[in-house]
Order: C-alpha cells, then structure tokens, then sequence
C-alpha cells in the first residue's frame, strides 16, 4: 500500500513531455554547461570515473556522450560461467516462469506475452523457464552485453508507457515491465537456444539503442513494430555489448526451460557487475 501511494504522483505526471525534453538536455553540447551538469551527476551519484576509457569529465561534449562511455579494458573480467551477468546494476527479481508469469514485486506479476508485445507463440517458447528483471540505477554503466554468443533472429519495438521503473514503482505499479516501453531482442545461442533480451523504456530514458540498428526511438511509434534477421547474420559474442540505454532503465531476460541455474549467491536487490556469473546450464 505504502508504495503504491508513493508512485501516484508518477499517473499524474506529463512522462512523455519531460521524457522528450530531458532528451533534448542530455543531447545538447552545451560547454561549461553540459561540463557542470556532468560533474553534478558525478558527485550525487557516485560515479567512478577511474573506470572508464576516458576519465575526463571535462572532455565530454553530451551528458549522453558521457553517459554511454565505455569502460577500460579489463575493468569488467568474464567469468568462466555458461551465462554471464549483461549489465550493471541491480537485481529486481529473478528465478522460474510460473507457466506465463513473471514475478515482478509482492503482489505484481505480468505474463510473458504482455512483455512480447502480443505474440503468444513467441511467449510459449519461454512457458515454465526462467526470467531475471535486471535494474541500472544512475550511477551505473549504461552498455549492455551478451550473456552468452547469440544470433539474433528478430527485433520488436513495443510502444508503453513511460513509468520510473526504480524499485519502488516496481513494487507499486502492476504489470511496470509489460506496460513501458520496450524493444525485445530475441536471439538463438547456438549452445543454450532461444533467448529474449527486452530493453525497458522508463521516464526521462532518452532513447534505446542496439549495435545492429542504432537508435531504436525516438522517435516513439504509435503500434508494435519488428524487424527479421533471418537473411542475416548478426552474431554476436559472450560479453560483446549488444545495445546502450540514454539514461537508467531495466532488462528483462527470458530463457527456455532447463536452460540456466542461477548463481547461487544472487538475490534480489543484491548489486550485480558486468561478467560476473548469472548461472550455468543444469547438469543433466
């Protein structure tokens, strides 16, 4: 109850308007100004600086140019897992698909086509599997990466709303992750089969992007759209990055059935770093 009054306020707000203008901001080469804004950001969040490729706060012409910087080479080492940690950040929730759903927060689940964007056929790829919600708070590196080598098959914007999808609004808003925005990545491993990598949109989140396509919105359509790459061969490798989020949001991962155990020491809410383990293949 508590936080469902706390993310109220979030109904009310004009997300679309400040999502597009806070776009604009971070787009903008705007000097000292865009040089103050990212040394504030720096300061309030915590951001270790001496982890990236370019460690310069001044050298940054875009708060988004900042944002999406790479880091050092051997800053993030992969574990020798059959599936590594994607991302930075935060776990919201993981563990198995309860036929079609998905454990969002106490007393909120959504279903694995909700997530989809509608395709029911896609979703039963995925009933009885496993799922993980993965957070990226402010603070944290803002490239995503393969779990594991996948070629990637298609692509699904999927058009929503645009909540915070912080911990809170988690547990307060029904269905958050199947109600934002979304562009779902659906890959073939050749080792561990088919699996979804779904990036979700959230407030202020200025875009989505992917190495393959680019900027996937804005702008922001009205109906689902997809992409097919079955002609093509876009594959890529456990650890390469796979796409960029402007600005903190989450992933959510699907996989099919006896595909992942999961890292003994995760739990929700417990930080998580690029490469560490998320999991191996079960032992038959």
């Amino acid at each position: 109850m508590v936080s469902r009054i706390k993310v109220l306020p979030q109904y009310l707000l004009p997300k679309q308007a400040l999502t597009t203008l806070a776009g604009r901001v971070a787009g903008a080469k705007g000097g000292s100004m865009t040089t103050g804004l990212i040394r504030w950001f720096v300061g309030k969040y915590g951001v270790n600086m001496d982890e990236a490729v370019n460690p310069d706060i001044e050298s940054y012409s875009s708060f988004n140019e900042f944002f999406t910087r790479p880091l050092r080479e051997g800053a993030r080492p992969l574990a020798d897992a059959d599936f590594i940690c994607p991302v930075d950040g935060a776990i919201s929730q993981f563990g198995e698909i309860d036929d079609h759903q998905i454990f969002q927060a106490k007393g909120h689940k959504f279903t694995t086509t909700q997530l989809v964007g509608g395709d029911a056929s896609l979703a039963a790829h995925f009933q009885h599997g496993s799922f993980a919600n993965l957070y990226l708070s402010p603070k944290d590196y803002h490239r995503l990466h393969m779990p594991c080598d996948g070629r990637l098959t298609r692509m699904i914007y999927v058009p929503g709303a645009l909540f915070s999808v912080n911990p809170t609004t988690a547990r307060g808003i029904p269905g958050l992750f199947a109600r934002n925005e979304r562009v779902v990545c659906v890959f073939e491993s050749p080792e561990h089969g088919e699996f979804v990598m779904t990036l979700v949109g959230a407030t202020i989140v200025g875009s989505m992007a992917t190495v393959w396509h680019g900027v996937v919105n804005p702008p922001r359509q009205a109906k689902v759209c997809e992409w097919r790459y079955d002609d093509q061969q876009v594959v890529l490798k456990k650890g390469e990055e796979m796409g960029r989020f402007l600005l903190g949001s989450t992933i959510v991962m699907l996989f099919k059935p006896d595909t992942i155990k999961f890292n003994q020491d995760w739990a929700p809410e417990r930080g998580i770093r690029l490469g560490e383990m998320m999991g191996n293949r079960p032992k038959a």
